[in-house]
């Protein structure tokens, strides 16, 4: 076996040696378990070899290294993006909107799914086929390929980014010990500083009337992936963009 392979083009079961005893989706599932529970970083080849019943080196029949460890795990989660009883609408922005919810609920059940996913390719099964799901949403609206792979980019570092951003925030919050209403007591004091030299009405503004529609954050999701997706369906070619209407 050698590291340059794909992953996903090299047998699961070798022509020669041991029958295993365990398959790539196991260990992926196990991999899965100990970073929903503890973080990425309790992740170990013998840790898992250990949750699997299993020595250490036979891992190695399966996979490379650690890192084709992630790649599994993140083919294996981008999975939930589609769930298998639930065939996405005809509608482009309908279906897209479902993706993105579903990516959210997806990274938000795994906090280490977005920053792994966002840092190396995904070229599995499973990425493929939300590849292939997503493109044909847009297929036929009058994109070529390339734009249509932009478009759907943008949705997915969307999710990537809200998510990541909210995981942040309520980890910061956990260190913390301090509830968010806690924490902003703590730097109203330089707010209101700088809102007295007169240099910052905007913030003057935010501090005043922020959090009167009490957005929480899934109203906030849904506010900014409409508009992205308003200024999709606003740049498509005016049939693309006709049909587009009609759905709505």
């Amino acid at each position: 076996m050698t590291g340059h392979e794909n992953l996903w083009m090299r047998p699961e079961r070798p022509a020669r040696g041991p029958r295993p005893s365990f398959s790539r989706a196991a260990l992926a599932e196990a991999a899965i378990r100990v970073a929903d529970a503890e973080g990425l970083e309790a992740i170990s080849m013998r840790r898992l070899a250990a949750d699997l019943g299993a020595g250490t080196m036979s891992l190695y029949r399966y996979v490379t290294s650690k890192d084709e460890v992630f790649d599994l795990m993140v083919d294996t989660a981008v999975r939930e993006y589609l769930p298998e009883d639930r065939r996405p609408p005809d509608d482009w922005v309908e279906g897209l909107r479902l993706l993105a919810w579903q990516a959210r609920r997806t990274m938000l059940r795994h906090p280490w799914l977005a920053p792994l996913a966002a840092g190396r390719p995904q070229a599995g099964p499973n990425s493929a086929r939300l590849m292939e799901t997503a493109l044909g949403m847009l297929d036929g609206l009058g994109l070529s390929v390339d734009e249509m792979l932009t478009l759907v980019g943008a949705v997915f570092a969307y999710v990537n980014g809200y998510i990541q951003s909210e995981l942040a925030e309520a980890e910061a919050l956990r260190r913390s010990g301090l509830t968010l209403a806690q924490r902003l007591a703590q730097h109203l004091s330089f707010i209101q500083s700088l809102i007295a030299t007169g240099e910052y009405p905007m913030l003057e503004r935010m501090t005043k009337e922020a959090g009167r529609q009490h957005m929480g954050a899934d109203d906030r999701f849904a506010y900014g992936l409409d508009r992205l997706l308003d200024g999709v369906a606003a740049g498509l070619p005016r049939r693309g963009a006709e049909g587009s209407a009609r759905s709505r």
